[in-house]
C-alpha cells in the first residue's frame, strides 16, 4: 500500500434519496479515502435473469474517481436475488434445521450447479464494467463466506466423492477410521453412506465439518479464478473472513479455515467487531489483527469495524480513534466501517454506522475527521509494520470441531469449548504484553522453529506427525506450554489407545488415565504465593521423578496429582497444565512460562498495552494504549521519540483516559 486507506462500505442504492456528492464531501472532509461497494447488490445488478444493469456502481465509481477516493469492488454472491430462489427453489441450502426459506443473505448451497453458473456471470458482469476504472484498487471476493451449513442432496454427494479420494475407495479404511462398527454404523457400499446430518458418530459429524470449510475455502479460490484476468497488477484481491462470534468476535470460526481462505487472497482482510465503552479492551482487535496477519502472511485489511455499531457498541469520547490506531498496531493498512450511513429499514437498521439516519454531523463523525487526518500525517511513519514476534500460538480447526463433539465438561456442560480456552490463554499473553502470532497445523512444521515459545491450547484431535513436530521443537531447544485435553485422539477423533497424553508425554514427564469436572478443588503455586480452583476440568497426573511440580491440587482426594507441572526434554522444556484454573492462577503460570522463556519483557501490564514492530524505514514502533477510563503512567524504552507531540521519551510517559502514544526510534 503506499497510503493508509481510510474508509467506509457504501451503499448509494440503499439510500432514501439522491445524496451521492453530499456524501463525498462528506467524505472527503474526514479523510476518507476508500469506499467498498457492491457486495450486497445482485437484484440491483440483475433485477431479472439476464437483464443487467451495473449504472449504479459506475456512477459511484466515477464520482468517487472525481474526488480522489479508491474503490474496493464486492462480488455480490452472498445474497441472490428472489428470482434465482423462485427459479431455482433446490439452491436454497437444506440445513440441519431443514430447507432455508427466501429472505436471509448466505441462505444458499454455494456448491449448486445453477447458482455457480450465475453466480459467475454476475461476477464477469461487474468485472467487464467496473474493474477497469484507475481508481478500482482491488476486488474482494464474496463476503463473510462459509458453507452456511448446506448439507443437501448434491453436497452430500460431494461429500462421498471426498471421502473415497481419502481413504483411497476403500470402506474397510473409512469404517476403521471413524469407528462405524458402534451402532451398526458400518458402511460397506459408498451408496449407503448416510445422511450425515443424523449421525451419532463424532468422527463422521467432524469430518462432515472439515469437508464444508474444503468447500467454502474451494469456493473463494474458484471465485479469484474468475477474477483474476480481468485485473491490472496493481489491483489486489481480499476476502472479509470473520471470527467466531459470542455478540461480538470471538476466537477461531470453526466454519472457515482460515489459513486455507487466505490461499485465495493477495491480502487477506477480515471484519471486527467488539465490546466497547467500559468493555473496551482491544483485545478482540488484537487477536483478529494477530490471527489474520499470521493466516494472510503479512499485513492486512480490516475491512469492516464499527463506527457506532449496535447500541450497545456506541464509543465514549476518544475510543473510536483509540480503536482505528489499535487495528494499525496489530498490522492493518486499512481500517473500514461498516458503514457510512446508518439504513433506515430493514434488519440491520440499528446496526448504525459513522452517520445516523439523519446524514448530519456528528461526534462519531468528527472524530473520523479527527482520525483520518493522523493516518494522512502520520502514514509515513506507521506505514508496512512489520512484527517479529517470539511467541505463537498453534490453533486448529481440527481440535475445535472434535471439541464441539466431545465437550471438554462433558454432555452435562457443553458451554465451555475451544474458544474459552483459547481466549483465555491468549488474554493473559495480551494484558502482559507479550504479542503473539499464530500457527496452523499446516505450517507448524515450516515455522515453529522461528518462535522461543510455543502455545498449544486443548490440541484435542491431531495427527501423529503433528504431535512428533512439536516433541521435536521441544528437544532442539523450544519451549512448549501444552493445555489438558491435547494429544487425546487422533485427526479422525479416534482415541489413542495408549497412556496419555499421547506422544506429548515423552517431552511433558507425565501421564494419565483419570479425568474428572472439579467440584470444590483447590489449586496453590508451588512457591505458596498463590491459591485459587480448578473450573471446568482437570486431569490426574503422574509425573516423572525429574518432572517440576507447578501447581497441586489442595482438595484431599487429589492431592497427590500435580495440577500442571515442568519438565526438561533435550535442549528445551514442555510445561503442561492438567486443568483449567481461575484466571488469577492462570495469570500465574503462563507469565512464569514466558519468562522461563525469555519472552516476558515489559513492565507494563493491562490497562496499559504494548504493540509494536518496525516500520518501512527500518524503525522500530511502538504504541502504547490506555484501554481505561482513567489516567496511567506507562514505562517506556529509551531512544524513542514519540510521533504526536514531537519529544523525546522519558522513562515514564502520562497517557490519559482512552488514549495512546505512539514511539518511534531515533537512529
Amino acid at each position: 500500500m503506499e497510503k493508509l486507506l481510510y474508509g467506509v462500505a457504501y451503499y448509494d442504492e440503499y439510500m432514501p434519496f439522491d445524496r451521492l456528492y453530499e456524501d463525498i464531501r462528506m467524505m472527503q472532509a474526514a479523510g476518507i479515502n476508500v469506499v467498498r461497494i457492491g457486495e450486497s447488490t445482485w437484484s440491483t445488478m440483475e433485477p431479472q435473469p439476464g437483464v443487467f444493469d451495473t449504472s449504479h456502481l459506475t456512477r459511484v465509481i466515477e464520482a468517487m474517481q472525481a474526488a480522489g477516493i479508491s474503490v474496493i469492488l464486492g462480488t455480490p454472491t452472498y445474497a441472490i436475488p428472489s428470482w434465482l430462489a423462485r427459479a431455482y427453489p433446490e439452491i436454497l441450502a437444506v440445513t440441519e434445521k431443514g430447507k432455508e426459506l427466501y429472505g436471509r443473505r448466505q441462505n444458499m448451497d454455494i456448491t449448486h450447479p445453477a447458482y455457480l453458473f450465475h453466480a459467475e456471470r454476475i461476477i464477469r458482469k461487474m468485472m467487464e464494467t467496473c474493474a477497469h476504472y484507475a481508481n478500482v484498487i482491488g476486488v474482494q471476493l464474496d463476503n463473510e463466506t462459509k458453507a452456511y451449513g448446506t448439507s443437501g442432496p448434491n453436497v452430500q454427494q460431494g461429500f462421498v466423492r471426498y471421502l473415497k479420494k481419502k481413504f483411497n475407495n476403500d470402506t474397510d479404511a473409512l469404517n476403521k477410521a471413524f469407528g462405524l462398527d458402534y451402532w451398526s454404523n458400518r458402511i460397506d457400499a459408498w451408496e449407503d453412506v448416510p445422511d450425515v446430518r443424523g449421525t451419532i458418530n463424532g468422527s463422521f459429524s467432524a469430518e462432515f465439518r472439515r469437508y464444508l470449510r474444503h468447500v467454502a475455502a474451494d469456493f473463494l479460490m474458484w471465485q479469484r479464478r474468475i477474477v483474476e484476468p480481468y485485473l491490472r497488477e496493481d489491483q489486489f484481491i481480499t476476502h472479509n473472513t470473520d471470527l467466531s462470534w459470542a455478540g461480538y468476535s470471538y476466537g477461531l470460526n470453526g466454519e472457515v479455515d482460515v489459513f486455507e481462505d487466505a490461499k485465495a487472497t493477495t491480502v487477506l482482510g477480515v471484519d471486527i467487531y467488539h465490546p466497547s465503552r467500559s468493555g473496551l479492551t482491544g483485545m478482540e482487535i488484537a487477536f483478529g489483527g494477530d490471527l489474520t496477519r499470521s493466516a494472510g502472511k503479512g499485513n492486512y485489511l480490516v475491512l469492516e469495524t464499527e463506527a457506532q455499531g449496535f447500541p450497545e457498541w456506541m464509543p465514549y469520547e476518544g475510543q473510536l480513534r483509540l480503536q482505528a490506531f489499535s487495528h494499525l498496531a496489530g498490522g492493518a493498512e486499512m481500517v473500514e466501517y461498516w458503514h457510512w450511513h446508518s439504513t433506515h429499514n430493514s434488519f440491520e437498521t440499528y446496526w448504525k454506522g459513522l452517520l445516523s439516519q439523519d446524514f448530519g454531523e456528528n461526534e462519531t463523525y468528527r472524530a473520523a475527521k479527527g482520525i483520518g487526518k493522523e493516518f494522512r500525517e502520520l502514514r509515513p511513519h506507521l506505514l508496512g509494520l512489520r512484527k517479529t514476534n517470539r511467541t505463537a500460538i498453534l490453533v486448529s480447526n481440527t481440535a475445535l470441531t472434535a471439541i464441539d463433539a466431545f465437550p471438554i465438561s462433558g454432555y452435562s456442560d457443553p458451554s465451555f469449548r475451544y474458544n474459552d480456552v483459547l481466549m483465555r490463554i491468549y488474554r493473559v499473553l495480551y494484558e502482559n504484553n507479550v504479542e503473539c502470532d499464530f500457527l496452523f497445523p499446516q505450517n507448524a512444521a515450516e515455522r515453529m522453529g522461528d518462535y522461543d515459545l510455543v502455545i498449544i491450547p486443548a490440541l484435542y484431535a491431531a495427527p501423529d506427525e503433528l504431535l512428533c513436530q512439536i516433541c521435536h521443537y521441544a528437544e532442539q531447544g523450544g519451549h512448549v506450554f501444552i493445555t489438558y485435553r491435547s494429544g487425546f485422539s487422533d485427526e479422525n477423533n479416534r482415541v489413542w489407545p495408549d497412556t496419555q497424553p499421547h506422544r506429548l508425554r515423552e517431552i511433558c514427564g507425565i501421564t494419565y488415565q483419570h479425568f474428572t469436572t472439579p467440584e470444590d478443588v483447590g489449586l496453590q503455586s508451588a512457591d505458596t504465593t498463590l491459591e485459587g480452583n480448578a473450573q471446568q476440568f482437570m486431569e490426574l497426573l503422574n509425573p516423572c521423578a525429574d518432572t517440576e511440580t507447578l501447581i497441586r491440587y489442595t482438595h484431599p482426594a487429589y492431592s497427590r496429582y500435580p495440577a500442571a507441572t515442568r519438565h526438561s526434554c533435550g535442549k528445551g522444556c514442555a510445561t503442561y497444565l492438567g486443568c483449567q484454573p481461575d484466571p488469577a492462577m492462570l495469570s500465574w503460570i503462563i507469565r512464569d512460562t514466558c519468562r522461563n522463556a525469555g519472552v516476558l519483557n515489559s513492565t507494563n501490564t493491562f490497562p496499559i498495552i504494548e504493540r509494536g514492530g518496525t516500520n518501512a524505514q527500518g524503525k522500530r514502533i511502538l504504541y502504547i494504549f490506555n484501554y481505561s477510563g482513567k489516567a496511567q503512567v506507562a514505562h517506556c524504552p529509551s531512544g524513542m521519540r514519540d510521533l504526536i507531540n514531537g519529544c523525546l521519551s522519558a522513562e515514564t510517559i502520562p497517557v490519559d483516559p482512552w488514549n495512546f502514544v505512539i514511539l518511534e526510534e531515533v537512529l
